[in-house]
């Protein structure tokens, strides 16, 4: 049976430290439909859910240049990236340059705090396109030693710049 990158036992277990986390540190689940069945869902069901969850959802490792290890579909068509691509990319080249020193400067913070919500920042796609993100929360993954292992942000609410 072939499987896809974000099935693998590895991420079945990451999808499930993604979601008790933010459960952690919000008091939200990070599929509200999923609130009432994601413990009855098989890890491959919670995989696709997330997967196919029509927000962004990404994360990157604990290291002092994170690496992203997890984007969804929304993700990696925001940031116009193959899986491979984003999962080989560290997190710092989501924003421009410019803004790349605010940003570490957010993260530190939500690394203190355990989680930042309503955040919004202006960040890039491979190709340039350049987009404002809204919402966002940004979280502390942990996993079930509550050893932290990274961090993670999602959000619903984005638009392009300078496209009307």
């Amino acid at each position: 049976m072939n499987i896809s990158p974000w099935q693998t036992p590895a991420y079945q277990q990451h999808a499930q430290f993604l979601w008790q986390s933010f459960h952690h540190w919000t008091s939200r689940w990070l599929i509200p439909n999923l609130s009432n069945s994601w413990e009855t869902l098989s890890p491959i069901e919670r995989t696709t859910a997330l997967f196919e969850y029509p927000n962004p959802i990404l994360s990157h490792d604990g290291q002092p240049d994170p690496i992203f290890n997890y984007g969804n579909q929304a993700s990696l068509k925001l940031w116009e990236l193959a899986w491979d691509e984003l999962i080989q990319m560290p997190s710092r080249l989501s924003a421009e340059t410019p803004a790349q020193s605010e940003r570490a400067t957010l993260l530190q913070r939500a690394a203190q705090q355990g989680v930042i919500e309503h955040y919004r920042g202006i960040r890039m796609s491979r190709t340039g396109k350049r987009f404002e993100i809204r919402n966002a929360t940004i979280w502390t993954v942990q996993n079930d030693q509550n050893q932290t292992i990274g961090q993670a942000a999602t959000f619903d609410q984005w638009d392009y710049l300078g496209e009307k």
